[in-house]
């Protein structure tokens, strides 16, 4: 560990960089309370989805980086805004009529659609709770309504009371003339109807920290702000949590970015100290267009656990999260291998170059061995000329080639083939295109398969292109059971029907075989899919049978 925490303070891996900066800052805090303080927030009009799962998924990131470097106990909140008003009725819940009867109520006194919990607010924070247990995230669910209700926002409250034209100023420079005339950073829950009000205040009172109001019908109210009476409009909410927590780290996303100023300086006038925040990149669609819950586009978490593990969307949240990173199925493959690569990589590596390894962050110190002997993609490529339907069908082609490899003892590559064939099925059998090589193609297609077919014309092959190229190196034996060998025969052939630029020829052969313009190393390919089988495969494309 002392290696380890040694390289945690130097690292610039974007999660060390961070925690060194939670550490300053705690270090210079006059009030130390004993520990950290992490927090996630979480707005409970809709479940839980992608965006969600990054940002406690960054901040655990974060969190176990500053458990490297210090030895300060943590805590991880992760807050529910469940005392918001639904504002309108999310389209993807039954029993919509029901619904509208409870607009504008706090989210846990609106009905359950699904009749399954108290309340709508109460069943999306059941949700949230499930997703997050799914996942092993370790943390302390906070409910707005209870926070508010419990008193534990009273005196942050109080003073909200007592500093509310500091506050009101901060705010109004903030808003256009309109919205400023009614703006309060007051929301009064109405005694009767139990509907969250956006209505002006006629008085703030400093001597028993009450507000007085008229409702939409005209009538006069006097509340107190204490005990759930009253909650505070969602940009000064932000800085008084901060301050009544005593938060020392939140993360949240570049669409909140300019009011950073303003939760700031509204917990500085509350008696809390602005904590460390970090702004992440939001996640576009295959279109570039910013991801978003309410359009649909973009990719779900069940969406991308279809086809891929866990590990490889947590690898893909840890990538560059100040880039804006386009989110589509076609991120996947990449993702899963280089996981895995990462994986291979780290038990080679120093404390120095653990510390910037993905896949510490993911794991922490309990990194897990990769058992995948075959790449992701190359199982994509293999149920793709395999027309497989079930992985098993894949097992007879990968035990062939690992024959040490099974179901049991590499419990990652069968999820992995499960992953593939349903990948394949979905988005790459749809849209192959196969077509007949051309002239130049053709003869280089026909002595591939020739040349696979026989270890002379294959050294043949390899020794032509040695001359050619001026390089007297001895000839490599021929083992066809050895993906190396089998690339450099592809290699070599490509460069006797003069392919100038070999990325030609192997599209080639990927467009006329596979169906696509990109693909696998073809050496590797054929020693996973059988030497006799690429043979027929060639066979085929060269007799028009694939196109």
């Amino acid at each position: 560990m002392t290696d380890l925490r040694d390289a945690g303070m130097s690292s610039k891996a974007w999660p060390f960089e961070e925690a060194r900066k939670v550490l300053k800052r705690y270090e210079q805090s006059k009030d130390k309370k004993g520990y950290v303080l992490f927090e996630t927030g979480y707005g409970p009009s809709g479940l839980p989805h992608i965006g969600t799962f990054g940002e406690v998924l960054r901040t655990t990131m974060i969190r176990r980086a500053f458990e490297v470097i210090s030895d300060i106990p943590t805590r991880l909140i992760c807050f529910s805004d469940d005392m918001d008003g639904m504002r309108k009725i999310p389209g993807n819940v039954p029993n919509q009529e029901r619904l509208a009867e409870d607009i504008q109520k706090p989210l846990t006194s609106v009905y359950d659609p699904f009749e399954e919990f108290e309340s709508f607010g109460h069943h999306n924070n059941a949700m949230l709770r499930r997703f997050l247990d799914t996942f092993g995230f370790e943390y302390e669910f906070y409910s707005a309504t209870e926070f508010y209700k419990s008193g534990q926002f009273d005196e942050v409250l109080k003073r909200a009371v007592d500093k509310y034209d500091d506050v009101m100023k901060v705010m109004l420079k903030s808003l256009r003339d309109e919205r400023a005339a009614t703006y309060s950073i007051f929301l009064p829950i109405h005694p009767e109807t139990g509907r969250v009000l956006y209505v002006p205040m006629k008085s703030v009172n400093k001597d028993d920290y009450t507000i007085t109001f008229d409702d939409e019908d005209g009538r006069e109210w006097t509340l107190p702000v204490t005990g759930g009476n009253v909650k505070l409009q969602w940009k000064p909410d932000f800085g008084a949590r901060w301050a009544a927590l005593g938060v020392d780290f939140e993360m949240y996303g570049k669409d909140h970015s300019t009011n950073t100023p303003i939760y700031d300086r509204i917990c500085e006038i509350l008696g809390g100290k602005k904590p460390e925040h970090f702004t992440y990149e939001l996640f576009l669609d295959d279109k570039g267009q910013k991801i978003s819950k309410s359009s649909g586009n973009g990719l779900t978490i069940d969406e991308w656990l279809t086809y891929a593990s866990t590990e490889s969307l947590s690898y893909f949240m840890y990538q560059k999260p100040k880039t804006a990173k386009r989110m589509y199925f076609d991120v996947i493959p990449r993702a899963m291998d280089e996981y895995h690569q990462q994986l291979r990589a780290y038990p080679t590596q120093d404390a120095t170059q653990q510390a910037n390894n993905p896949v510490f962050h993911i794991h922490g110190e309990n990194v897990p061995a990769s058992d995948m002997v075959v790449p992701f993609t190359m199982l994509l490529n293999l149920a793709s000329v395999a027309g497989a339907e079930e992985k098993e069908q894949l097992w007879g082609f990968i035990q062939r080639y690992a024959p040490d490899a099974s179901p049991e003892h590499n419990p990652q590559l069968d999820a992995a083939a499960g992953y593939a064939v349903r990948y394949y099925n979905d988005f790459v059998k749809p849209e192959k295109t196969f077509r007949a090589p051309t002239d130049q193609e053709r003869a280089a297609m026909e002595d591939l398969k020739a040349a696979f077919g026989s270890a002379e014309v294959a050294l043949d092959q390899i020794a032509k292109k040695n001359a050619a190229m001026g390089n007297d190196e001895a000839l490599p034996e021929a083992d066809f059971a050895d993906g190396d060998f089998l690339q450099s025969i592809v290699f070599a052939v490509g460069k006797n029907h003069g392919f100038e630029n070999l990325r030609e020829w192997f599209k080639a052969l990927y467009e006329v075989l596979l169906g696509q313009s990109q693909g696998p190393r073809f050496g590797s390919f054929a020693a996973l899919y059988g030497v006799e089988e690429t043979i027929g495969l060639l066979d085929k494309g060269l007799k028009g049978e694939l196109a």
